[in-house]
């Protein structure tokens, strides 16, 4: 099965009856895997579908961000 690291952006902190700002460049992200091409990180969380991604192999390297703690873990026993 095909992996691929998808960004999450935070956006800033807005009240819930606010919409909230669209994400900017800058904003701090943190780094999910996906699995193919889809929008549903590993750990169960939505992403945006246009969010940058990046290869799998990039997992783990420095990206800028953190990368989720529990995708990484369910990825591990998923390739060999």
């Amino acid at each position: 099965m095909r992996h691929m690291i998808r960004a999450e952006y935070r956006a800033p902190e807005a009240p819930e009856e606010e919409e909230r700002p669209p994400r900017r460049a800058g904003d701090p992200v943190s780094w999910h895997m996906v699995r193919g091409e889809g929008a549903v990180a590993m750990c169960g969380k939505e992403l945006a579908p246009d969010a940058d991604t990046r290869p799998d192999d990039a997992w783990g390297t420095d990206l800028g961000a953190p990368f989720c703690h529990t995708c990484g873990a369910l990825y591990l026993r998923e390739v060999p």
